[in-house]
């Protein structure tokens, strides 16, 4: 009998929590594997990396159940290799730093399983960066020691030499060590560390949940207690903590730690999703709308091979841009394909998305509302023009009216549908909305299918954040008031528009 081919079993840290810290090698493999194994403290924005198809399996820690559950990880990791898979064992932090990925690569190689191990930001490389505080300082500590308090449990006592190990080193990292801060703390004292010694907690990490607590030994687990820190958190001992007054960076903005929710459409909520993070922001992503194909697509394969002869083309949203040049690629075009028309868009959204496709518009409207578009393009054209509106099936008529109106021919072509989200959808939706204090809206249809998932009043006393003048009226025709609403209807100006009114509140 030939013997299978066995599959590889890749060992990736994921980084300490920041989605965005993720190596690219390790990107690369998990987007490779047929089966997917992740620890509790993985972003889940890094699941969404994964192909299609792939197997997910949560193997996050269940107490009191340690040697078991990673003898089970250990077996699962070589049944899906013996089976040929690709296999990508996702781990918080890195691997070899108290993350047990040698056990699982021992255990591998045992079996004859091929590995590779791609190492991770180490949670201390996190913690610190982003707590503003330095493991290392040319004149305030040359050594680190890195220590969990947690060790095997086969062990019939502690390896740990704190005569020698609480003055070794400038700078003393411990990991897992709040179920008994107020012990070690002592332990370091009655070894020879001042209880003067800066101290600090960091929970959290690089996420928009960061707590940074900063006491000394003496007074640091009374602290740390009364702001209620639990799991996951790291304790830094040593004179560099006092770097934080000075090197703190990450969670002084004023979006930081703020939940908003993005409720745009699931392939464009990342784009916004991430400026939020930049800004500290805890943004959850929960669409309201999906966007779809037109009903009929033969109107739109005849305007994407008919597109030359118009006097011009009139793009109104980014949608309408990534949905008509994907049609002009499937009928194996370019944007040559556009040939004399002169290109008119909505807004710099709309212009950076054609941008993309290496077409610069001629006009840009920078009025969001249909009556600003209609007076731009009226502008710009020659008498009797033929236009090409390739836009959502539901628009308004504001455009392609005035045009004929003044005299234009005006096709209007579908090119995308706006549809609700399924019952699970709208369960995630209410569910989000209920946790976050700021929401942003980005377009008419997005207004109207959250007020249908979570109605009107749930929505009183929530911070809504308007990409433009078309949004904010649909939230008034729900009798809402926007908070806030961008000057310049593009994703970065709702996201500056937010910041401004939570630094305006402070």
């Amino acid at each position: 009998m030939v013997e299978s081919k066995r599959g590889t079993v890749y060992l990736l840290g994921a980084g300490p929590g920041d989605p965005e810290l993720i190596t690219v090698r390790a990107r690369r493999r998990l987007q490779e594997a047929d089966v997917v194994l992740y620890d509790a403290l993985v972003h889940p924005d890094l699941l969404e990396l994964c192909k299609p198809g792939a197997s997910l399996e949560f193997v996050g820690k269940r107490a009191g159940r340690a040697s078991e559950r990673q003898s089970d990880i250990n077996a699962r990791l070589v049944e899906a290799a013996l089976r040929g898979l690709t296999v990508a064992r996702l781990k918080g932090g890195d691997p070899y730093l108290f993350g047990r990925g040698s056990e699982e690569a021992e255990h591998l190689a045992a079996h004859g399983i091929p590995f590779e191990v791609v190492p991770g930001v180490p949670s201390p490389m996190a913690a610190t960066a982003y707590a503003g505080i330095s493991l290392t300082h040319r004149e305030l500590s040359s050594s680190v020691a890195y220590v969990t308090a947690t060790e095997s449990p086969e062990k019939d006592a502690s390896s740990h030499d704190w005569s020698k190990l609480a003055t070794a080193t400038q700078t003393l990292v411990i990991f897992m060590g709040m179920r008994q801060l107020g012990a070690l703390m002592e332990l370091l004292v009655r070894h020879g560390r001042p209880p003067t010694t800066p101290a600090a907690v960091v929970h959290w990490a690089s996420t928009p949940k960061q707590k940074v607590v900063v006491g000394t030994v003496a007074d640091l687990a009374e602290k740390a207690r009364t702001a209620g820190l639990g799991l996951p958190s790291l304790v830094l001992v040593g004179e560099v903590v006092r770097l934080r007054e000075r090197l703190r960076w990450f969670d002084v903005g004023p979006l930081f730690g703020k939940a908003v929710l993005v409720t745009r459409a699931p392939h464009q909520a990342t784009s916004l999703a991430a400026l939020l993070r930049e800004r500290g922001a805890d943004a959850r992503v929960a669409p309201t709308i999906a966007i779809v194909s037109p009903e009929d697509p033969e109107p739109l394969r005849r305007a994407a091979r008919e597109v030359g002869s118009y006097d011009a083309l009139a793009l109104t949203s980014a949608n309408a841009v990534e949905r008509f040049f994907a049609a002009i690629d499937e009928d194996g075009g370019d944007a040559r394909r556009i040939g004399r028309a002169k290109v008119f868009v909505v807004g710099s959204h709309t212009a950076a998305a054609l941008r993309a496709h290496g077409v610069r518009a001629d006009v840009v409207a920078r009025e969001q509302r249909g009556e600003g578009g209609l007076d731009a393009l009226l502008a710009d054209l020659r008498p009797g023009s033929r236009v090409l509106l390739p836009r959502a099936d539901e628009a308004r008529e504001v455009l392609p009216e005035g045009l004929r109106a003044a005299g234009h021919a005006c096709d209007v072509v579908p090119v995308y549908r706006t549809v609700p989200i399924d019952d699970d959808g709208r369960a995630k939706v209410r569910a989000e909305c209920a946790e976050c204090e700021a929401i942003t809206l980005t377009s008419g249809s997005t207004v109207d299918q959250l007020v249908a998932a979570v109605g009107v009043d749930a929505l009183h006393g929530k911070v809504l954040a308007s990409i433009g003048p078309v949004t904010s009226d649909a939230l008034r025709r729900h009798g809402l008031v926007p908070t806030v609403e961008a000057r310049e209807p593009s994703l970065a100006g709702l996201v500056e528009a937010l910041a401004t009114h939570y630094e305006g509140s402070r």
